[in-house]
C-alpha cells in the first residue's frame, strides 16, 4: 500500500478539502462510528435534525461516544440531549462544539481540557460533507458544489451505492481523469471524436465524446460527457446519451493509501417522474455504477504506480498529478501550482470537435 510520501505528492498526509462521510440515509437517532483521516469518528444528528461530526473518545477516561449499546445511558435513550451527544461511560455531556458542558455527577465546572475536536459538516444532495485541513483553514464553500438537480421535479434522485474500501492511495482514482487510453479496453468507447482536458485552480474538468459499444444506438452516435473535480475528493460527470444523467463519485481517505467510494446518478426524465420512470432510471444508474466497477476491479488488484511509464495517446497525467498536488501542500503554495498548469491539453480532436466546443461556450 503506497503513501502520499510514495508519490511525493506535498508535506500533507491528507488533502484538503471537503469529504463525503456518509449517506445521509445512514444516519438516523443512532451515533453512527466511522473512520476517516486515520481517526475514529462518531457522526449523530442533534434533536433539531442537524448533523454532526466529533472525534470519538472521550478526553475523560477514553471511552468511545459510538460504540456501545449496553450502558444505561445508551438503552435510556439518553445519549443524544438536544445538539448534545453524552459518554456512555461517565455521562459527561458534549455540545456541538465539542466543548463539555455538564459532568452529571459534579458540581465542579469541566475541565479546559475536556473537549473534543468538532468537524465542520454539511449535509446536501442526500450527503453528509465534512470539511479536512492540516493547516486548519475555515472551509471553502465554493469547493462544495450546489448539486441544483436535487431539488428540481424532473430529475429522480440518486441512491447512494457504497463501493466499500479501495487499498490504493486516491492519487490513483484521480487519475483516471486525464488516462484517455483506458475508455476503449475498459469501458467499451469507440470512434472517439474529442478527449481534452482544462485545468481552472482546484478544479479540473476532463470532456469526452465517442460511440459506445451499448450505450448509443449506432455506431455515429455520439456520446458525450463533461466530467469534473471540485477540490480533491469529489467528481461530477454530466452525460448525453438516452437520458441526460449527472454522477457523483465521492472518495474519502480511511487511512493513508486507503479510501472508501462511494457512486451515484441522477436521471432527467424530462417531467415530473412517474413510478416508470423511476425504476427506468434506478437501471440507467445500476449500468453507471457497473462501469465504475470496471476500474475498481483494475484498482483494487493494481500495484501502485508511482512513475507512470507515459507514451504519446495516453493522456496528461503528469499534469493531473502535479494539479492534484496542490490539495497536498499548504494553500499558499496553491497559486504556484496553478502557475506552473497549462489552462488546456488536447489529446484528441478530429473534425475540429474542440474549436467548436469552444466557440459555443
Amino acid at each position: 500500500m503506497a503513501t502520499t510520501a510514495d508519490y511525493r505528492l506535498g508535506p500533507h498526509i491528507f488533502p484538503r478539502g471537503w469529504f463525503m462521510v456518509a449517506p445521509s440515509a445512514d444516519l438516523a437517532s443512532v451515533p453512527l462510528s466511522c473512520r476517516f483521516f486515520a481517526r475514529d469518528l462518531v457522526l449523530y444528528r442533534g434533536e433539531s435534525g442537524r448533523a454532526y461530526m466529533v472525534d470519538a473518545y472521550c478526553p475523560h477516561m477514553g471511552a468511545h461516544l459510538g460504540r456501545n449499546s449496553t450502558s444505561y445511558i445508551v438503552m435510556d435513550g439518553e445519549r443524544i440531549e438536544g445538539e448534545n451527544i453524552r459518554c456512555p461511560f461517565h455521562g459527561w455531556r458534549f455540545g456541538s462544539d465539542g466543548v463539555c458542558n455538564q459532568i452529571p455527577y459534579s458540581d465542579q465546572k469541566p475541565p479546559k481540557a475536556a473537549r473534543i475536536y468538532h468537524w465542520d459538516v454539511v449535509e446536501r444532495a442526500g450527503v453528509i460533507w465534512a470539511w479536512h485541513d492540516a493547516e486548519g483553514h475555515p472551509p471553502q464553500p465554493d469547493l462544495l458544489p450546489g448539486f441544483e438537480a436535487w431539488d428540481h421535479p424532473h430529475w429522480v434522485r440518486w441512491m447512494i451505492d457504497d463501493l466499500g474500501t479501495l487499498p490504493q492511495h486516491p492519487v490513483e482514482i484521480v487519475d483516471n481523469m486525464t488516462d484517455f487510453a483506458h475508455f476503449s479496453p475498459i469501458h467499451g468507447s469507440r470512434n472517439i471524436r474529442y478527449f481534452y482536458n482544462e485545468f481552472d485552480g482546484p478544479r479540473q474538468w476532463q470532456m469526452f465524446g465517442a460511440g459506445h459499444r451499448t450505450l448509443v444506438d449506432t455506431a455515429e452516435d455520439l456520446l458525450e460527457l463533461d466530467t469534473w473535480y471540485t477540490g480533491p475528493a469529489i467528481l461530477q460527470s454530466r452525460m448525453r446519451g438516452s437520458f441526460p444523467t449527472h454522477m457523483l463519485i465521492a472518495h474519502t481517505p480511511v487511512e493513508d493509501g486507503l479510501v472508501q467510494v462511494w457512486h451515484a446518478l441522477m436521471v432527467d426524465m424530462g417531467r415530473p417522474a412517474v413510478d416508470a420512470d423511476i425504476r427506468a432510471a434506478h437501471a440507467y444508474a445500476q449500468a453507471s455504477a457497473d462501469a465504475l466497477r470496471q476500474d475498481f476491479e483494475i484498482w483494487v488488484h493494481k500495484r501502485p504506480c508511482l512513475h507512470p511509464l507515459m507514451v504519446r495517446g495516453d493522456g496528461p497525467t503528469d499534469k493531473n498529478r502535479l494539479w492534484y498536488s496542490q490539495f497536498y501542500r499548504p494553500l499558499a503554495e496553491a497559486a504556484d501550482v496553478h502557475a506552473r498548469l497549462p489552462r488546456r491539453v488536447v489529446t484528441v480532436d478530429r473534425d475540429d470537435e474542440v474549436g467548436r466546443r469552444s466557440a459555443a461556450a
